[in-house]
């Protein structure tokens, strides 16, 4: 299972009264990392854009295990959990400095066309996208 690590420099805008990261700034982070773990397969969401679609997230889960405070410096690990031709899940852990896991968590995305919101077969309307995610779930 291939994982892209992303690291992230807690900036002071994302804690809140009590000096914590945000609980929904998390999910910022999740994107961040999911946008680094597609472009490190080769692919890219502009160019999936410029098609007319794009890839809602329909589902998030998040499991916060210990605080992290400004100015920390984490990692967002992130791989594909599961992919199904339509569903795709991408699976995530931000790990603190010490390398404890802080956050876990995942989200479930379709893609669908961006005038309509109609749901899309990835496999159908983006064959390279279908095959590198079974090349991941193959374990390359």
């Amino acid at each position: 299972m291939k994982k892209v690590i992303t690291p992230i420099e807690v900036r002071y805008q994302e804690t809140d009264q009590m000096g914590v990261v945000y609980h929904a700034n998390y999910l910022v982070w999740f994107e961040i990392g999911r946008t680094k773990y597609i472009e490190d397969l080769g692919l890219n969401y502009a160019k999936m854009e410029e098609h007319n679609v794009v890839s809602p997230v329909t589902e998030a889960e998040l499991s916060f295990k210990q605080p992290i405070r400004y100015g920390e410096k984490v990692r967002v690990e992130t791989w594909l959990e599961q992919y199904d031709g339509i569903r795709t899940v991408y699976a995530y852990q931000i790990v603190g400095e010490a390398g404890n896991v802080a956050v876990s968590g995942t989200t479930k995305h379709v893609i669908v066309k961006k005038d309509s919101f109609r749901p899309q077969s990835l496999r159908k309307a983006f064959p390279d996208w279908h095959a590198k995610y079974i090349e991941q779930l193959e374990g390359e």
